[in-house]
């Protein structure tokens, strides 16, 4: 698999600042930073709920 360099990231946060324009950019990283916390701690959750009903079923 391919490795992403610095020459590539730049040219892609120039891509995004073209679309997007440099002021959204910080507002779509948060929000994707955001989501992603969402994902993690949705998963957790559920890992946790999954364990709590194999300890109960095995007790």
């Amino acid at each position: 698999m391919p490795q992403i360099g610095f020459g590539e990231i730049l040219f892609l946060l120039g891509i995004l600042a073209l679309i997007f324009g440099a002021k959204r950019i910080p507002q779509i990283a948060r929000g994707l930073g955001s989501g992603i916390r969402n994902f993690k701690g949705a998963l957790q959750a559920g890992r946790k709920a999954d364990s709590q009903d194999i300890d109960e079923r095995d007790a």
